[in-house]
């Protein structure tokens, strides 16, 4: 579960701050605990019905296939979006990796897009294994370069001697919206909880699995979101790899790992979408002609993701806009929403009357945040490609 939280969140979780104000920490420990809960209460959905096995299974038992259209079409939404963040990073730590390499362009960003291309098209085979070991493996060495990531920073706050004289805010009341889809971003992996919950061993202890993983990131989190401000200040750069001095040899450490980390995590968030992919395929077919179509699919869909990413470049923006349209969605609304219909009987007065809040807290977040963060996403693509 913690594997499945730490990502890309950590990077901006420095930004955040600094574009909420210190006060919108609480708002980031907030969310963690909220998640926490929604955790849980997918677990109750999920004992309530061991019929299901996923996520749409969790909204098919709640509003029949409405409920699982709903939760596949956002599932397939955060897989697509978080591809495209994943390769945005890719393409920014790549360019900062090899500053050397561009230097003699009159335009930088041709060459770095070769480069993140050369780099999708190395990952590009892993979207054709089947082999779930192989993929378990790939997901292990995400979570490594996640923890080399933290480190990092840790060092450069330690010895690197950073010191930054800019006084970030109390408080940015205008920001919060975006912020909020940020701090989401981070805690968005509940589509994967209810496969976690029906493999383990004693499916009971789901509740106490679920506390100690979000208290752990929530508490990474809030460390890496407090030391990377107070380095860098007003200056510090959606993410922080960026941020980091250029001469330290953990910085280079730290922004190979940022490039290491989309490679490994392409098959393991293409996964979802390739077992369904193999599921409604004709049961005709060969296994052979099955992995043919699913791997060209995989491939076609990672092209397209590519050119997304370098036609829009803006990771923080396209981070927020995630985070407000999807993660929101996927980790508050919809699992209050599954718990209210399926457990309403119960429920005392009480619960109902929160979950209906968060409910409507999710939605209005949603709402605020993807409208600030697309607008702020199209006011710069017009300011850069306008110009």
């Amino acid at each position: 579960m913690v594997g499945m939280l730490i990502g890309l969140g950590q990077l901006s979780m420095p930004y955040a701050v600094e574009s909420g104000g210190w006060i919108s920490i609480f708002l980031l420990i907030s969310f963690g605990i909220l998640t926490t809960y929604t955790s849980h209460i997918l677990g109750n959905c999920l004992r309530r019905n061991p019929k299901s096995k996923s996520y749409s299974d969790v909204g098919y038992s709640a509003f029949g296939r409405h409920g699982r259209l709903i939760a596949s079409v956002f599932i397939y939404l955060e897989i697509f979006m978080a591809l495209v963040s994943y390769t945005i990073s890719l393409h920014d730590n790549i360019f900062a990796a090899f500053p050397a390499t561009f230097t003699n362009f009159r335009n930088g960003h041709f060459p770095a897009a070769k480069l993140t291309a050369v780099a999708v098209a190395i990952a590009l085979p892993s979207l054709w294994i089947r082999d779930f070991s192989s993929i378990s493996f790939l997901s292990s060495g995400g979570i490594l370069m996640s923890a080399i990531i933290f480190g990092s920073v840790v060092y450069t706050a330690v010895f690197g001697g950073v010191i930054d004289d800019g006084k970030i805010q109390m408080l940015r009341l205008r920001n919060i919206p975006t912020v909020s889809g940020i701090y989401l971003f981070g805690f968005g992996g509940h589509i994967v909880f209810p496969n976690l919950y029906t493999s383990m061993k004693d499916p009971s202890k789901f509740t106490k699995v679920s506390i100690v993983s979000f208290a752990t990131v929530t508490a990474l989190y809030t460390a890496l979101a407090i030391t990377g401000a107070k380095m860098f200040g007003p200056s510090v750069n959606p993410q922080i790899t960026l941020s980091l001095p250029k001469h330290l040899l953990v910085t280079k450490i730290a922004l190979w790992a940022t490039v290491l980390t989309p490679m490994t995590k392409y098959a393991l968030e293409f996964a979802p979408l390739a077992i369904q992919l193999e599921r409604s395929l004709p049961s005709t077919m060969t296994d052979r002609t099955k992995l043919v179509a699913r791997g060209l699919v995989g491939s076609t869909l990672l092209l397209v993701i590519l050119a997304l990413a370098l036609s829009v470049p803006y990771f923080g923006y396209v981070l927020s806009l995630t985070g407000s349209l999807v993660s929101v969605t996927i980790a508050v609304i919809l699992p209050s929403a599954f718990y209210l219909k399926i457990c309403w009987d119960e429920m005392s007065k009480f619960t109902r009357t929160a979950n209906l809040g968060f409910v409507v807290l999710g939605c209005v977040l949603g709402v605020l945040g993807s409208f600030d963060s697309s607008k702020l996403l199209v006011k710069e693509l017009v300011r850069v490609h306008g110009g």
